[in-house]
């Protein structure tokens, strides 16, 4: 069977109405990671309120996101990415894997520390929790404004002292960056909603990363509303009492 004819097929999480894209980072990581490779596929909602057939049929048991391609079914979003990585590959398809390993892993304490942090309660431990959210977040600021190997000019007179890139492994987004932007889009969503806490200003790499990623389609169309966001944290953000 030619390439062009298998059934690639992402199912997704579904938002509050059943139908809209719901907030799942796991199921943006691999929406934004086949609209980068250019294969042709189809993205289904799947309501989980209401346990669909299709998920009898297809994936007893799982959750979204999992893959159908070419009739088989996939679940583990990290073997997903690997399987389309290997398969989806050269001359084709766009390699996606960063260049640079510690690309992979800028940001990972980001998420962890702003789940610590939003669903606090305690008025007194808010203060503490917020600093370990800002320590790591000047962390991934740190790695976006270091230069990566390849910006830095040998021949050059001038030392380039902060990168410019545009995202986490250069100017192209790489699997690092479909694993890390919709978190810290939820990040940003929900701390402005639930605790007025904005990005602070000065942390300007990490501006810059956002803006650029706003202006590529395979992220900001991949995106939950801004509403389902909020939904999905409801519950979950605690008030400070």
């Amino acid at each position: 069977m030619a390439e062009d004819q298998l059934q690639v097929e992402l199912f997704v999480k579904a938002g509050s109405d059943g139908q809209s894209i719901g907030n799942c980072p796991f199921s943006q990581r691999l929406f934004m990671m086949l609209w980068l490779k250019g294969v042709t596929f189809n993205v289904t909602t799947v309501d989980m309120k209401r346990k669909p057939e299709i998920l009898k049929d297809i994936a007893p048991g799982a959750q979204p996101p999992f893959l159908v391609y070419g009739g088989e079914v996939r679940t583990d979003t990290n073997k997903i990415e690997e399987f389309l990585e290997e398969t989806l590959c050269p001359p084709k398809y766009p390699k996606l894997a960063p260049k640079n390993p510690e690309s992979n892993t800028a940001g990972l304490d980001v998420f962890a520390k702003f789940s610590a942090y939003i669903k606090n309660s305690r008025p007194e431990l808010n203060q503490n929790l917020e600093k370990g959210l800002l320590k790591a977040l000047r962390v991934l600021d740190d790695y976006l404004n270091t230069p990566l190997p390849d910006e830095i000019d040998e021949n050059s007179a001038e030392d380039e002292t902060t990168s410019h890139r545009k995202f986490l492994d250069g100017d192209e987004l790489t699997l690092a960056d479909c694993n890390l932007l919709p978190k810290l889009h939820i990040v940003q969503v929900v701390c402005e909603k639930y605790r007025a806490f904005k990005i602070p200003a000065e942390f300007t790499g990490i501006h810059r990363y956002l803006k650029h990623a706003y202006e590529r389609e395979e992220f900001s169309s991949t995106c939950p509303a801004t509403q389902e966001i909020e939904i999905a944290y409801e519950l979950v953000a605690k008030a400070l009492k």
